[in-house]
């Protein structure tokens, strides 16, 4: 028998690799069906127009076709994507139709779609297709809100499809208060998940049973099912999304997208499974995109630095529809706008507008990156201006465990609060300078050094996860004392099977090998599920394993008290899970139920988890070239309980260099006819094995959550929340003798170089 919690909080080797590393992976293109076809999306060249016509002759003519779906087939009722959280009615008239009928708003929508022999044939008839539009002109950033010229949806009469707001206290009274303000405008760019495999699905109608499966569902499969049955006109017991292995998430996959629904109605229409894989080009201009805001901020402060309120203004770019999870990033932005701060005031209103562009959604910590870089830049600058130390600044205004739980602002329309869960947010901010020595290296801020200015970066944020309301998990024990886990929860690539193996392996208090499976997020195994999203998954699903594991053991004990004529008190399961006793008789589980024990557990909350933690950057800047270079990057952030360091460690080190790349590299770059100009991988530029090599991560659990029995919160995402932030504010520091205050990311060599331009000849654009 094992000691209980003799896994949890060790470095187990993740489970699933070792089929990875064989190359068993069982990835969506991986898997075939007999009389498989192959689909291909005609997608639209214009960004914004009326379809004048759609001629499909030629395709339909090419040898191996079997069809051309156009929205004459879909029908008078076109499918729509419903906002799947936190909706507004106005966004219900922006929501995106599955294919363009009549109009179409963003280069890549679907128009058509081909379905022949092979992969081949249907992108040579794509390409048969001859579409022609007339062109409208296109609305790229939020200059179409001023006087709503050019409108996406006439029938809205604007382009600002919601509005929210994230207030708390009186800011008025703060500002009048107030011995110091300062206003500033923000800017973060639009930028993408870009997970190594592209999106892919296979779509099987079972005519005699009336059942269709989707194959290729992620992240949140229940979701996916509910929508498809819906549309597809079918009771959701008929429809089944099953998961396979995916190469990363981040947000960008799963949810619901046009081929969600256009892959299985091809199916159906044929009576053939269907497959369709996206290529690189598709997915960087139709899958979601993210990030793009502007702020107008301004903070209200006391002389000594103590931050009274801040309030602004921000506008987030939703691109031509609002897709399912489209008003998370602007609901997080506003609402986190505080972070892990004491600020008693607060206000801010978000507008959400559409635009020519493709739609944007969910990307790892979606809105608290952007929300990060616009408050910690403001602290460095108003902590400049006051003469007081940026770290200081800091200190004076993080919350104490005193003060927890804190209050976030309330989000309006929606009327959603909230309240920091635990911790003592100055302990990671004291490890992190620590760990980076910073008293030492603060002397090489702005030093010039073989050709290279020196900075310094400093940031602090709060990481939110758990999303209710519930998750469940079933295990089944056999003959021979193997136990299966079942869970709602979705593996994404982030080490789930192994992390829920230690759980059930401890709760069960057994050998981790005696967990022969854990299934994970297809609807075929379990009842009910929500997912892997906002940092839920072990929070969530690993709970729901310890109810589970609680009730198997109550189930084997029930059914032992029966055959020894006793109490289920009376019972105790020993050997591994394999025998029970009560006194003196003893039987093994083999004998007491050959077909084995199972049992389901549920576990519910609706209150979230908070993580938090401090970085610091050591970089140098080119002032020739404005090429930055990382020197050093120190990342601290206490997790509430550590479930397995290996796959925390490479989670947090995973979501910085993304954040780097976000910070430096990336960005979604579009004309002013909608065009995007960053398509392929040669012009959109993602972080390499050596770009970012100096990263240290350092995981506390110094304050468990009360929330869950686990005392876990949300990890996955933390480690990019504040990366933008602290570059910056290096950037500022090395920086400081040109007076250079970057406030708009990324911060490419270009733009970098353009600033000190900029700062050596003021006045000149």
């Amino acid at each position: 028998m094992t000691r209980r919690d003799s896994y949890i909080g060790t470095p187990v080797e993740r489970i699933e690799d070792l089929r990875f590393l064989r190359g068993r992976g069982q990835y969506i293109d991986d898997l075939n069906r007999n009389g498989l076809l192959h689909a291909a999306v005609v997608r639209s060249a214009v960004a914004h127009g009326r379809i004048r016509s759609l001629d499909t002759a030629a395709a339909l003519a090419l040898p191996g076709v079997r069809a051309v779906i156009t929205a004459v087939d879909l029908g008078d009722n076109m499918p729509t994507i419903a906002v799947r959280s936190e909706s507004q009615p106005s966004l219900d008239r922006v929501v995106q139709p599955v294919m363009a009928r009549d109009k179409v708003r963003y280069v890549g929508e679907p128009v058509a779609l081909i379905v022949a022999v092979s992969a081949a044939i249907a992108e040579d008839a794509a390409n048969l297709v001859t579409v022609e539009i007339d062109a409208l002109p296109a609305v790229t950033d939020r200059r179409g809100l001023d006087a709503d010229a050019v409108l996406l949806f006439e029938e809205c009469g604007s382009n600002q499809a919601a509005t929210l707001s994230a207030v708390r206290g009186d800011i008025e009274r703060a500002f009048k208060e107030a011995e110091y303000t300062r206003r500033e405008t923000f800017q973060v760019h639009r930028h993408a998940a870009v997970p190594m495999e592209t999106r892919g699905l296979i779509a099987e109608w079972d005519a005699a049973r009336g059942r269709m499966t989707l194959t290729g569902a992620a992240k949140v499969p229940f979701f996916v099912r509910t929508a498809l049955a819906k549309m597809l006109g079918l009771p959701e017991h008929a429809v089944d999304a099953v998961e396979t292995d995916i190469g990363g998430g981040f947000g960008a996959r799963g949810e619901f997208f046009p081929e969600d629904f256009l892959i299985p109605f091809a199916a159906r229409r044929l009576n053939s499974p269907v497959k369709w894989i996206e290529d690189r080009r598709e997915h960087l201009m139709a899958t979601t995109h993210a990030r793009e805001v502007e702020c107008e901020l301004e903070i209200a402060c006391r002389r000594d630095g103590s931050i009274l309120g801040l309030r602004g203004r921000a506008w987030t770019n939703l691109g031509a529809y609002a897709r399912p999870n489209a008003v998370t990033p602007s609901r997080n932005l506003a609402q986190l706008l505080p972070g892990p701060y004491r600020v008693p005031h607060v206000h801010i209103d978000v507008a959400l507008y559409v635009s020519n562009k493709t739609p944007v959604g969910t990307y790892r910590a979606p809105g608290r990156f952007e929300t990060d870089f616009c408050r910690e830049r403001m602290i460095d600058l108003a902590a400049a201006d006051l003469g007081i130390d940026r770290v200081d600044m800091r200190r004076k205004n993080l919350l104490t465990s005193a003060e927890i739980p804190y209050a976030l602002p309330t989000v309006l329309p929606y009327g959603g609060s909230g309240e920091f869960d635990s911790g003592e947010y100055v302990v990671t901010l004291e490890r992190c300078l620590g760990e980076f020595d910073w008293k030492t290296k603060v002397a090489l801020e702005g030093r010039l050094i073989d050709g290279r200015y020196h900075g310094l970066g400093l940031g602090c944020y709060v990481e939110g996860g758990s999303a209710g309301p519930r998750e469940n998990a079933r295990m089944a024990l056999d003959a021979q004392g193997m136990v299966t886990v079942t869970v709602g929860a979705s593996a994404v690539g982030q080490g789930l099977e192994t992390v829920f193996a230690q759980i059930a392996a401890d709760a069960l208090e057994i050998p981790i090998d005696h967990i022969a499976a854990v299934h994970h997020g297809s609807t075929t195994g379990i009842h009910e599920g929500f997912g892997s999203f906002g940092s839920r998954a072990s929070v969530m699903g690993g709970s729901a394993i310890l109810v589970a594991a609680e009730n198997l053991k109550t189930t084997i004990r029930a059914a032992a008290a029966r055959r020894f004529n006793c109490t289920a008190d009376e019972v105790e399961v020993v050997d591994g899970l394999r025998a029970v006793i009560a006194g003196q008789q003893r039987m093994t589980l083999a004998a007491l139920s050959a077909d084995g024990f199972d049992a389901a557990g549920t576990f519910s909350n609706s209150k979230r988890t908070y993580s938090y933690g401090a970085h610091a950057a050591h970089i140098t800047v080119d002032a020739q070239t404005g090429q930055i270079d990382i020197l050093e990057y120190v990342a601290v952030e206490d997790v509430g309980r550590i479930l397995n360091p290996n796959t925390l460690h490479g989670q947090t080190v995973g979501a910085i260099v993304q954040g780097l790349g976000g910070t430096l590299l990336e960005g979604m770059v579009y004309d002013d006819e909608g065009q995007l100009q960053t398509g392929s991988l040669a012009a959109y530029l993602i972080p390499c094995a050596v770009d970012f090599p100096r990263i240290r991560s350092i995981a506390l659990e110094q304050y468990p959550s009360p929330l869950n029995p686990l005392g876990v919160k949300g990890a996955g995402e933390g480690g990019i929340i504040p990366v933008g932030g602290v570059i910056a504010n290096a950037v500022a520091s090395a920086l400081v003798s040109f007076g250079v205050q970057p406030n708009a990311l990324p911060l490419s060599p270009a733009r970098v170089w353009q600033m000190i331009q900029n700062a050596r000849s003021p006045g000149v654009a």
